[in-house]
C-alpha cells in the first residue's frame, strides 16, 4: 500500500485521492461539497431530521452528527433513512462510539485517534472502517495539541498542528487503512491558513477546511471568509464547513457565497447592492434584504443589482443581468444595462419577481 501523506510537489487539489462519502465523492478535482453540523441532540430523531431536510433544501451535500452516547448511534440507522445526503458521525473519545455509528449506517466518522485511547481500541474502529470501507476523517484542531509538540514548537503553531495531524494519519495507515480524510483547524485565521499549506504540500488525502470556534454570524462570516478564501484559492481543499455560532443555515449560505466568491461554484443568483448614500431616496437596506430573500428558491446563475439612485443606478447595474434602481416614490427595472420599465417604488419587488419567473437566458 502507497504512503499517501509523504510529500507532493503540488498542493492542487486535481492531484488528491478521491474519497467516496456515501453516494458523493470528494478529492481529485470533484467539486468542492458543503458540510454542516446539526446541533440537536441526535438522539432525537424527529429534530435532527428536520433540522437536516433544513440544511438540504439551503444546499448542504454532507451533515455530521455528534454521537455521545449508545443512543445517539442507534438513531443513526432512523435518521439515514430520512435524509438525501451523506452522514457523518462526529465522535469524542468514545472509541465504542465509532463502532455502534459505523453500525447504524454512518458514511463517515470523525475522530482525533489521539483521544479515542490505545492502539488497540484505534485498530477496532480502523477495523470495522475497513470491512464497511467507511472513509475515517482524522480531525485535529488547535486546543487539541499534545503536550511534547506544544513543548517541541513553544506553544501552538502551524507546523505542530500539521506534525499531530500527519502522526496520527501514520498510526492508521500503519494499520493498514487509507481511506482517509483529514482536517486541521484553527480559530486563528493566519495560523490555520499557514497549516494547511504545509499540510497540502506533504499529503495526497483530501483536506476538509474550516476556521474552528470562528464566532458569531457577523465575526465568524469574516474570519471564516478570510480564511476559507486564502485557503481555497491556492487550490486546497475539498469540502468544506463555515462554522458559526448560531443556525447552521446561515454556515450554508455563507459557504455558497464564498464559494461562489472565488468561482468554484456556479448557480443560484448573486445578488449585488450599492452602499447607499445621500442621494438614495428608497429603503434601499430594506429593499436589499427583500431581493435577498425572494432569489433563495431561483436556481438561476445571474447577477441582480439593487440600486437606491435612479441617477447612477443604471450605469452602475450595467454589469448586472437584472436590477432595479429606486427614485422618489418610483423605481426602474434594468435588464442588461437597458430601462425597460418605470414602476412605483411598491412594485419593484414584485416587477422584479415577474422577471425572475419568466427569465429567459437567451433574451
Amino acid at each position: 500500500m502507497s504512503n499517501q501523506s509523504t510529500n507532493t510537489d503540488s498542493p492542487s487539489r486535481l492531484h488528491t485521492r478521491v474519497v467516496r462519502i456515501g453516494d458523493r465523492v470528494i478529492g481529485g478535482g470533484n467539486p468542492i461539497l458543503i458540510q454542516s453540523m446539526t446541533n440537536t441532540r441526535t438522539e432525537d430523531v424527529q429534530a435532527t431530521v428536520a433540522q437536516i431536510l433544513e440544511l438540504e433544501r439551503a444546499g448542504c451535500e454532507i451533515i455530521r452528527c455528534t454521537v455521545p452516547t449508545p443512543e445517539a448511534a442507534k438513531a443513526l440507522a432512523e435518521i439515514k433513512k430520512q435524509i438525501h445526503i451523506p452522514l457523518v458521525a462526529d465522535i469524542h473519545f468514545d472509541y465504542k462510539m465509532a463502532i455502534a455509528a459505523m453500525e447504524n449506517g454512518a458514511d463517515k466518522i470523525r475522530i482525533n485517534p489521539g483521544n479515542i485511547g490505545s492502539d488497540d481500541r484505534l485498530k477496532a474502529v480502523v477495523d470495522v472502517a475497513k470491512e464497511r470501507e467507511i472513509p475515517i476523517r482524522v480531525g485535529v484542531n488547535s486546543g487539541s495539541l499534545e503536550k511534547p509538540l506544544l513543548e517541541k514548537y513553544g506553544g501552538v503553531t502551524a507546523e505542530g498542528i500539521v506534525e499531530s495531524a500527519l502522526d496520527k494519519v501514520h498510526r492508521i495507515e500503519d494499520m493498514g487503512y487509507d481511506n482517509l480524510v483529514i482536517s486541521i483547524k484553527s480559530s486563528d485565521v493566519l495560523m490555520c491558513v499557514k497549516a494547511h499549506e504545509l499540510l497540502a504540500g506533504r499529503t495526497l488525502y483530501p483536506l476538509h477546511v474550516g476556521i474552528t470556534e470562528s464566532g458569531t454570524i457577523q465575526s465568524g462570516n469574516i474570519k471564516s471568509a478570510i480564511g476559507l478564501g486564502l485557503i481555497l484559492h491556492q487550490g486546497i481543499g475539498d469540502t468544506i464547513r463555515v462554522s458559526l455560532t448560531g443556525n447552521p443555515v446561515e454556515e450554508i449560505r455563507s459557504a455558497r457565497l464564498i464559494l461562489r466568491t472565488l468561482g468554484l461554484r456556479k448557480g443560484g443568483i448573486e445578488v449585488v447592492s450599492c452602499p447607499t448614500c445621500g442621494r438614495t431616496q428608497i429603503d434601499l437596506i430594506g429593499l436589499a434584504s427583500q431581493v435577498e430573500k425572494l432569489v433563495e428558491d431561483y436556481p438561476l446563475d445571474i447577477k441582480v443589482a439593487v440600486m437606491g439612485c435612479a441617477v447612477n443606478g443604471p450605469g452602475e447595474a450595467r454589469e448586472a443581468d437584472l436590477g432595479v434602481a429606486g427614485g422618489i416614490g418610483e423605481g426602474l427595472l434594468i435588464k442588461r444595462g437597458e430601462i425597460v420599465r418605470k414602476v412605483p417604488e411598491s412594485g419593484l419587488l414584485s416587477a422584479l419577481k415577474e422577471e425572475l419567473d419568466n427569465w429567459d437566458p437567451n433574451k
